[in-house]
């Protein structure tokens, strides 16, 4: 008998059909992976699960009796626990009181009862073989140390499911190991588990058993141990996507100098850096978590403070005050975290693709032509490829594949002609990583530059023309042809890292 059946789901939002008669069923003791493209409706799926969307149709079953959810408290008090890619936690209280929040127990008196809290935190830190300071503020913890409140917190509640949507993508090779430990700990004390990820290895490694969505539907549900890469991708996607990288042809041109950081020092005291980018020209930044390489891209354009810079463009002195220095020299950012850095969520496509250049379709200012802004923006969400009902649509309601590509599509109206992409393809699936990767080849044709940060190995080797390996707040390598491989970047990028797992 199954832990959970999820019957024939369907659910509806205006001009828009998120689910259709979608079937789920995880045992107790298995971890089963949910699969699909974004706007699949993996996300809608396991709403509906944990009581925040009402099924439209169908029906959920524990332990095969009918339950029906009116709200979270509802299915964590039925015992399913979901860790969400954005971590409900509270920054400035502590792991304990973050874990008790709003249910602390009390004592004879009606006081909280701390010794008890802290006794059982202390047992489910034990039961998941960690070992986390709990007298300190959360934001003061690593995001690995976050997450695994996040499953003792779940535990606390007396989870006998557990949705995990993305864990692994903030996480370290090391970290991620760690968190599967868990998970295979868990798994062996009879707690089902919805593991929800796009990279397909952890599938391969980590889950018993897969089920697959494509556009709101149900494909298919296989044993992992007899399904391989291309079978499931092509569920995903419709199609087989055996290699999603494009073929390998350099654009850039070693003559041309278009950006030049003679020198570069992020911290007094400390040494400076420098590196180059040629026109057409793909320069990987890679490197562990916390290696430094996206506060050395942002302390270029002015958005991270540094204590020194020189910078050329075109051979010519320049000086990036804010990022709207840089942006008016042509640099575009698509900055690590979309949602509140790239894009403001409940704005249009429109209003988020035409945000920096509205000047362009002033007649006069500051009246706006709606017309041909529309226009233009109906183009580029065909250049780009942005599945959305229309222009109008909030981009809070897209995908994250989609959301990338929104900021995609500012950058090619603004001309910008050098691009950084930090994390490009983070939480994005295998369909819509292609497209973007092929995007980024053919803006490299049309002469852009682009600085790739990526802790994605097979993205740095397979698209990059050079790669600058960083370590402890510094560029420690520069490679490029036959000498760009993983094991050669690990090494350079775990200098001094002895606890570093090379993956």
């Amino acid at each position: 008998m199954p832990l959970l059946t999820l019957d024939h789901i369907s659910k509806s939002f205006p001009g828009v059909q998120a689910l259709s008669e979608v079937s789920l069923e995880v045992r107790a003791g298995e971890i089963h992976a949910l699969l699909g493209e974004n706007g699949a409706g993996k996300s809608t799926l396991m709403k509906i699960l944990c009581g925040i969307h009402a099924p439209d149709s169908g029906e959920i079953r524990l332990d095969d009796q009918p339950v029906e959810f009116r709200n979270y408290r509802d299915a964590c008090a039925a015992g399913i626990g979901i860790i969400f890619q954005e971590f409900s936690l509270i920054p400035w209280l502590n792991a304990i009181d973050n874990i008790f929040l709003g249910r602390e127990p009390r004592n004879r008196w009606g006081l909280i009862d701390h010794r008890r809290m802290r006794r059982e935190t202390a047992e489910l830190f034990e039961r998941l073989g960690i070992d986390i300071a709990t007298d300190v503020p959360i934001d003061s913890l690593s995001v690995a140390d976050q997450q695994f409140i996040e499953i003792a917190k779940a535990l606390s509640l007396n989870a006998r499911l557990l949705v995990l949507d993305e864990p692994t993508a903030p996480l370290t090779p090391g970290e991620t190991e760690r968190l599967f430990s868990i998970m295979r700990e868990l798994r062996q004390q009879g707690v089902g588990m919805v593991f929800i990820s796009h990279h397909m290895e952890e599938i391969f490694e980590i889950c018993d058993r897969v089920t697959v969505l494509r556009d709101g539907t149900y494909v298919g549900t296989r044993e992992v141990a007899e399904a391989d890469h291309g079978q499931l991708v092509k569920m995903m996607v419709g199609r087989r996507v055996d290699n999603v990288f494009p073929l390998r042809h350099s654009h850039a041109d070693p003559e041309q100098v278009i950006l030049e950081v003679e020198s570069i020092r992020m911290v007094a005291g400390e040494q400076t850096d420098s590196f180059h980018l040629h026109q057409g020209e793909i320069l990987g930044f890679a490197g562990l978590v916390g290696s430094g390489r996206s506060e050395m891209a942002l302390g270029m354009i002015g958005a991270y403070p540094v204590v020194e810079r020189h910078i050329r463009m075109d051979g010519q002195p320049v000086t990036f005050r804010t990022p709207a220095d840089a942006l008016a020299r042509g640099i575009g950012l698509l900055p690590e975290n979309r949602k509140r850095q790239g894009l403001i969520l409940p704005f249009s496509c429109t209003d988020n693709i035409t945000l920096n250049h509205l000047a362009q379709f002033y007649r006069p200012a500051p009246l706006i032509h709606r017309g041909r802004e529309q226009h233009a923006v109906e183009r580029l969400m065909q250049t780009v490829r942005i599945k959305a009902p229309d222009a109008d649509t909030p981009v809070g309601k897209l995908s994250g594949g989609n959301q990338q590509k929104v900021v995609i599509a500012r950058w090619l109206e603004r001309g910008c002609r050098v691009l950084i992409f930090d994390e490009p393809t983070r939480g994005i699936d295998v369909g819509a990583k292609s497209e973007i990767y092929t995007m980024m080849k053919q803006l490299t044709e049309r002469g852009v530059s682009i600085i790739m940060i990526s802790s994605e190995l097979p993205e740095i080797t397979h698209l990059c023309d050079r790669v600058a390996v960083f370590s402890k707040g510094h560029i420690v390598a520069e490679l490029e042809g036959d000498a760009i491989d993983a094991h050669t970047i690990m090494t350079h990028a775990t200098r001094g890292h002895s606890d570093a797992k090379v993956s």
